[in-house]
């Protein structure tokens, strides 16, 4: 798995995933110049929490990168037709551009900003959830196969366009939230449906897509799942999603915020065979997301399943769990509840 510290310092690997500019809303909502596309280095300054000269600095000391990703400044007459598309009023004689492409680089670049750092993590579990899943090549003449990839596509493009617009519209909106939090259900339903049905045309095809997501989660090490689980959450509209790096004892791998602002907690344990979650591991993960952390949402998720104990003392603290059945519903696409 690429490692945080070598996005920071290969150019290479940060041009290879610069079309993920989805990245950036799902940390947090970026505010567009009214032409819908660009951004001042004022506002990338405010996005990440940092100075506009730090900003500037960066762009100095990365100038071929950041034009090459399409940062750019406007002067005379190029700068005065833009102020009058864009119905910007301003006096200045030059105006500093960034596409989202620009803005994901400063991301990749900018070492002291929480922000910053969130969206790498965010693209490292991407890139890693890319590079582990397998690459299936349909034959285009397979009507069936056909069927299959516009299922995928129109998946991926609910997943990783439309839900994540949503979850900035509503993080950004007042009087209209519920109506838009109705409609981001609405399309997370078709999602979902979509899901299943690549699910079951896979298995009419002879093929065992819940053996696959099986057999994957068998395959992690505890890190790659609790970076699995992480991505999940982002998939599901969560923000701010960061996972811990020191092991505590406090209990709490990872944290983040759903859409709707509610912070959430999760315990990650990998376990096979017939290990059970002991009623001990709740108690102090409830603990510590409920005394300690003070979490709206906490998740503990198990690749095995919970003794009858460990379940009474959830219900009891209000902790979700989240079994090996639905662990597997919810890698293969199946919206989880609590998120919602």
């Amino acid at each position: 798995m690429i490692n945080e510290t070598a996005l920071l310092e290969s150019r290479t690997l940060r041009s290879n995933i610069l079309e993920r500019t989805d990245a950036l809303d799902r940390v947090k909502a970026l505010s567009l110049l009214p032409d819908g596309m660009h951004v001042t280095t004022a506002m990338v300054a405010k996005y990440f929490s940092v100075t506009v000269e730090a900003v500037r600095a960066l762009v100095h000391d990365h100038r071929a990168e950041m034009e090459a990703s399409g940062y750019r400044v406007l002067t005379g007459q190029e700068l005065s037709d833009f102020k009058q598309l864009s119905g910007i009023r301003s006096h200045t004689r030059s105006l500093a551009l960034f596409p989202r492409r620009s803005v994901l680089n400063i991301a990749m670049l900018l070492r002291d900003s929480e922000v910053a750092r969130q969206v790498r993590v965010y693209l490292l579990d991407m890139e890693y959830l890319a590079r582990t899943q397998p690459v299936e090549n349909p034959a285009p003449t397979d009507p069936a196969a056909l069927d299959t990839r516009i299922d995928q596509r129109i998946t991926h493009i609910l997943g990783r366009t439309v839900v994540p617009m949503f979850n900035v519209l509503i993080a950004t909106s007042g009087e209209h939230r519920r109506e838009l939090i109705e409609l981001r259900a609405d399309i997370e339903n078709v999602e979902r449906k979509l899901c299943w049905h690549h699910k079951r045309l896979a298995t009419l095809e002879g093929d065992a897509p819940a053996d696959d997501v099986r057999a994957k989660l068998n395959a992690m090490t505890w890190r790659a799942f609790e970076h699995h689980v992480a991505g999940l959450l982002r998939r599901d509209g969560c923000v701010d999603v960061v996972v811990r790096q020191a092991r505590t004892d406090r209990g709490i791998d990872i944290t983040g915020r759903t859409a709707d602002g509610r912070t959430v907690a999760v315990q990650c344990k990998n376990r096979s065979g017939r290990w059970t979650v002991p009623s001990a591991d709740m108690q102090k993960f409830a603990g510590a997301a409920r005394a300690i952390d003070q979490a709206d949402v906490a998740l503990f998720v198990a690749t095995s399943n919970f003794s009858h104990e460990s379940e009474a003392v959830a219900k009891l603290s209000g902790v979700i769990t989240v079994n090996r059945e639905e662990l597997e519903a919810w890698s293969a696409g199946v919206l989880l509840k609590a998120l919602r």
